[in-house]
């Protein structure tokens, strides 16, 4: 495993959603963390982990985040919790990108 990442070295690869951009920090069996670039009315769609809880930390931007039906609006330096089984989704509803960093610990 590498001690340092020099992350603007990283290529930035779409991911399974369109406008979705990720870069890999880490990946273990335990969990994982991406540094991640929404792009402008980009919308991730409703989904949930049965397996992992996940978090969001917004370092960019604006973006909002559905967690158990309820909206929560994101600015810089929050942080959001998707828990395991509960169904989430992330939006970016403005004319500018979001940069978040995207982690999970698996169950």
């Amino acid at each position: 495993m590498k001690k340092k990442i020099t992350v603007a070295e990283l290529e930035w690869t779409e991911g399974k959603v369109k406008n979705f951009f990720g870069k890999e920090l880490i990946s273990m069996e335990n969990g994982s963390l991406k540094l991640i670039k929404v792009a402008p009315h980009a919308s991730y769609p409703v989904h949930y982990h049965p397996e992992k809880t996940e978090y969001a930390y917004v370092l960019t931007g604006n973006p909002e985040f559905e967690i158990s039906g309820e909206i929560f609006k994101g600015s810089k330096d929050e942080f959001f919790i998707f828990p395991q089984y509960e169904k989430h989704a992330i939006f970016n509803n403005t004319d500018n990108e979001c940069l978040l960093l995207i982690g999970a610990i698996q169950k």
